[in-house]
């Protein structure tokens, strides 16, 4: 099963928590054993798996993608002056796979699945496949 969702983002840089779509797509495939793969069709956004209890984690990890990418660099060259949010979603990933076991996502006790937005705001897509398996 194939899902597809929408996510507006209101920022520039921001991770949006979406677990719970991921939850339901599960759920609505009824897939009990496989797994489920999340993806970001957008090279300035991509996908990842991290803590999601302390919101600083989130602020601390955009905080270091800025340093070592920040948006403004005298040596970049691309014309639509968005070189940063390429750099930031080649180093975060366009995809995450996870272990779906009795029907739930296989995420450790303080492990969510983010959208990470790096050109924002706009409208994006997120893909979600379901395999049994």
């Amino acid at each position: 099963m194939l899902k597809r969702i929408s996510v507006k983002t209101s920022k520039r840089d921001e991770m949006i928590d979406i677990t719970s779509d991921v939850r339901s797509a599960v759920h609505e495939a009824n897939v009990k054993q496989g797994t489920v793969m999340v993806y970001s069709a957008h090279t300035t956004a991509g996908v990842t798996i991290n803590e999601n209890a302390d919101p600083d984690v989130k602020h601390d990890m955009l905080m270091r993608l800025n340093e070592v990418y920040p948006w403004e660099h005298p040596k970049y060259q691309h014309a639509e002056g968005n070189s940063a949010s390429h750099l930031k979603t080649s180093t975060v990933g366009a995809s995450q796979m996870i272990i779906i076991e009795e029907g739930k996502l296989i995420l450790g006790t303080w492990q969510g699945v983010y959208f990470c937005e790096f050109d924002g705001p706009r409208d994006r897509t997120v893909y979600i496949k379901v395999m049994e398996g």
